[in-house]
């Protein structure tokens, strides 16, 4: 459930720009979706995590940027500059000594410290990476990035839970 709430906004986004074709409508749905779930979450919880602050952030910002300056460029450079806001905090965290992903799910997963760091270099580098596939999906194929956003960075996303689940099974403890 946690997982469609975050993933709110872009569905909204896909499903308006899907039936409007116009990338400033899609993107100012997003934008009120983003700010009210954010709203809520605060109001519920009476806090944001980081990432959640930064997300909402950016959607404030690269959305807001797109609908009043009618530019859709904007809104496309906000997933790169997310993913590259995330690697630089587990980086800079990690190197400060502090592990923002053990952290982050610690509590559900016991790792050995070596392992936590090698993790950590995993997400750096694939969120590097999705900041750059995204970067040159939109600068290439414009017309084809509401489709990359909705279900090719989801199944790149997809393919990296499920190769980091196989990394960790064998950390894992068995069960009696």
């Amino acid at each position: 459930m946690k997982f469609v709430s975050d993933l709110l906004s872009v569905i909204l986004f896909f499903a308006t720009y899907t039936v409007t074709k116009n990338m400033i409508t899609a993107t100012a749905v997003a934008l009120v979706a983003g700010v009210v779930q954010a709203a809520f979450l605060y109001w519920k919880y009476k806090k944001l995590d980081t990432m959640q602050w930064v997300g909402l952030v950016l959607i404030v910002v690269f959305g807001g940027a797109t609908v009043v300056l009618g530019d859709s460029r904007f809104i496309m450079w906000k997933p790169t500059v997310l993913f590259w806001c995330g690697a630089l905090f587990l980086l800079g965290s990690h190197l400060a000594g502090k592990n923002g992903l053990k952290a982050s799910i610690g509590r559900e997963i016991q790792l050995p410290d070596a392992v936590w760091a090698k993790l950590t270099y995993m997400w750096v580098s694939f969120l590097i990476f999705m900041g750059i596939a995204n970067w040159f999906v939109f600068t290439r194929f414009e017309a084809q990035w509401v489709n990359y956003k909705m279900f090719g960075s989801t199944a790149l996303m997809l393919v990296f839970f499920i190769i980091q689940g196989i990394y960790l099974s064998t950390y894992l403890k068995k069960e009696d």
